[in-house]
């Protein structure tokens, strides 16, 4: 299929991460004040993509080989060999997992590892299945027939994240190229939190802590999953350097960095899309009431961000229903189907009522046992106020991981992977906290609550 062989990882580790230090060296003179800034955030970004050599495969998740097959045939593979490329990297992944767990078996560490024959098992299994449904005659669309026709438009409708990944499945091949590409969308996640938090007038150092929390915290290790969330949380924090930006005096610039992001979004995972595009709505409708309720204008960075949003929100929708995409009603019938293989619900919306009660209280239950999310959730949220008008929009962004997770209530998920957008707002507002502790020790002065210090929030 042309896809290059085995790349040794000197070659990867060169182009991913030697390669921006170099053009980085040549674009900005030595010593020059840019320099040492754009320099650590590489430096930073290199030392997080080395770290990811220790699990280079093993991260394949059931979704994994839906995208990856996705991303073959865009290269001109057939369906059969788009299947064999995919089962073969999910099988080799299921492999890797479990020797890795049988080495460290208790009880079986001894024997020899499992390893071949739970690769030849998956590929058997998945091969039956491939097989018997491309003799029924199921070859429509880009991605190779894993399951049943209605669960693989669900895929069939984000070309993105495979599109992202072609140029590095031509590259590098398949297992380095699946890791590159996702090394590239979480330095990228990275760097864009030190972008958003110098545009607010960050120090550098604070700057580089979210770019650090970014990479240590769930967002770091879930943007490396082979999935699309890394590109929907680079993506979402784009959206979010654009409203900061066009709260700080450069709206154009903001307003079309935004308005990009949300069209690139659309094509990952429309959900998103339509998320961010009602909850910025929402943060701007909220900020411009408060305003007028205390006799002042709105800003008008603050209504061309709403207004971005509702169109963003009413766009998803009416693209959706022209392109004829899997609807909400589609969505919940695979929640609750265990994706369509049972019967559909002939209730689904009262199903959908009753598991959202019993998952939250759940939720809940077990973050109140283990509290470090809810407690991050709470600072970031504090450091975020600081700020308030961008603090209510970067809310609104990390609103979007609740909404995902409200929309597919499943304990089962892997990892917190649906919530995972809620983590932006530690990442981003705990820098602002300590920016706020650290000038009000440098003037002397109590560390005011945010309704106490509202006019310096509403100017940023």
């Amino acid at each position: 299929m042309g896809v290059l062989g085995k790349i040794p990882v000197g070659g990867v580790v060169r182009v991913v991460v030697k390669a921006p230090l170099r053009v980085l060296a040549r674009a900005v003179p030595r010593g020059t004040p840019a320099a040492r800034p754009r320099a650590w955030v590489l430096v930073l970004a290199a030392v997080f993509a080395v770290l990811q050599l220790a699990n280079v495969s093993g991260r394949a998740t059931p979704d994994t080989k839906n995208y990856l097959s996705y991303a073959v045939s865009l290269r001109g593979a057939d369906k059969r060999e788009a299947a064999a490329v995919a089962v073969d990297y999910a099988c080799a992944s299921r492999a890797s997992m479990a020797r890795r767990n049988h080495s460290v078996d208790v009880v079986r560490f001894r024997g020899p590892s499992p390893a071949d024959r739970v690769y030849r098992e998956c590929r058997a299994e998945q091969w039956r299945q491939v097989s018997a449904r491309l003799r029924a005659g199921q070859t429509g669309g880009h991605t190779a027939p894993f399951l049943s026709e209605r669960f693989m438009r669900i895929f069939e409708v984000r070309p993105g994240y495979p599109m992202f990944l072609v140029p590095f499945l031509t590259v590098f091949g398949v297992t380095w190229g699946m890791w590159a590409a996702s090394v590239t969308a979480a330095a990228a996640g990275g760097a864009l939190v030190f972008l958003i938090l110098r545009t607010l007038r960050l120090p550098v150092p604070l700057a580089l802590t979210g770019q650090a929390l970014y990479y240590v915290l769930p967002c770091g290790t879930t943007a490396m999953r082979p999935m699309t969330e890394g590109l929907l949380l680079a993506l979402t924090l784009t959206a979010v350097w654009g409203c900061a930006l066009a709260l700080h005096g450069r709206p154009r610039t903001g307003v079309a960095l935004l308005g990009g992001a949300l069209a690139a979004l659309f094509a990952v995972k429309h959900s998103q899309a339509l998320f961010l595009g009602v909850c910025l709505a929402g943060a701007g409708a909220a900020l411009a009431v408060r305003r007028r309720w205390r006799g002042r204008p709105p800003q008008r960075a603050v209504l061309a961000v709403a207004a971005l949003g509702c169109c963003a929100a009413a766009g998803t929708l009416l693209l959706a229903r022209l392109l004829h995409y899997p609807s909400e009603y589609d969505s919940l019938q695979d929640l609750l189907t265990d994706h369509y293989a049972l019967p559909d619900r002939p209730h689904p919306w009262p199903d959908l009522l009753r598991l959202e009660v019993r998952f939250w209280v759940e939720w809940l239950r077990r973050g109140l046992t283990e509290p470090l999310f809810l407690a991050l959730l709470a600072a970031g949220a504090w450091g975020a106020l600081r700020r308030r008008a961008f603090g209510v929009f970067l809310l609104g962004a990390a609103a979007t991981g609740v909404l995902t997770q409200a929309a597919h209530p499943d304990i089962t998920v892997w990892g917190g992977r649906l919530i995972v957008l809620a983590w932006l707002l530690p990442v981003v507002g705990v820098p602002l906290l300590l920016d706020a502790v650290l000038r009000g020790r440098a003037g002397g002065a109590r560390i005011p609550g945010p309704a106490q210090a509202e006019q310096r929030l509403l100017t940023g």
